[in-house]
């Protein structure tokens, strides 16, 4: 699959929710899905309409609005899945247990970016270290116990300053632990299915795949 290069906003408009692509813009009256909540095109305000969805254009739908939602190519998102298929426990909550895993997003969950493509961007920057180590990765898979600092040099840029001032830790999901005096984070636990706030049905990408 190519890059998507087309605004983000159709995105969120064809899966029919946010996907909180565009950061703060995703929280005010400028978000174009609050503007226009219809699949984007010619028909899609007429789409609203048609008949009811077959199984498979569900399943089709909850699997795009995942992948969508992290950010992640087809061909990266199956290997996830066939990961999740081997792993001990059901095959959808295994899925979303790693993609909360990714860096981008524990980058984005701790509140140091607006959205998982900033986080993305800072990340092959090199603006973070994972454990000491400079970690520009952002598909990088944290485990328990893992520590990440925003790099001494970047906490002197302006984002990381303004950043500092509002970051909340009261936001930040249980199973991470961050320093806000430092901005740091540290790793719990691995996430659990009720730590994952986001409005996905999983069984429905696993019954997609297992077609």
């Amino acid at each position: 699959m190519a890059r998507f290069v087309d605004s983000v906003c159709k995105l969120c408009r064809r899966e029919g929710g946010k996907l909180f692509l565009k950061g703060d813009r995703c929280y005010s009256a400028k978000c174009a899905y609050e503007k226009r909540a219809y699949a984007p095109g010619m028909h899609g305000r007429q789409g609203q309409f048609r008949r009811k969805e077959s199984d498979y254009g569900v399943q089709l739908r909850e699997k795009q609005k995942m992948r969508r939602l992290y950010g992640i190519f087809e061909r990266q998102f199956r290997r996830y899945f066939h990961q999740a298929q081997r792993q001990k426990g059901l095959t959808g909550v295994n899925l979303l247990i790693t993609l909360e895993r990714r860096l981008d997003n524990v980058v984005y969950r701790l509140g140091l970016a607006s959205s998982r493509p900033q986080a993305r961007q800072f990340i092959n920057h090199g603006h973070f270290t994972v454990n000491g180590h400079k970690t520009n990765i952002a598909s990088f898979l944290v485990a328990e116990g893992d520590e990440i600092v925003v790099r001494e040099k970047s906490q002197k840029t302006t984002h990381f300053k303004q950043v500092q001032k509002v970051l909340d830790d009261g936001r930040v999901p249980n199973w991470l632990k961050l320093d806000s005096g430092n901005l740091a984070a540290k790793v719990l636990a691995l996430p659990q299915r009720d730590h994952i706030d986001v409005t996905l049905n999983e069984q429905l990408v696993v019954e997609y795949y297992s077609r």
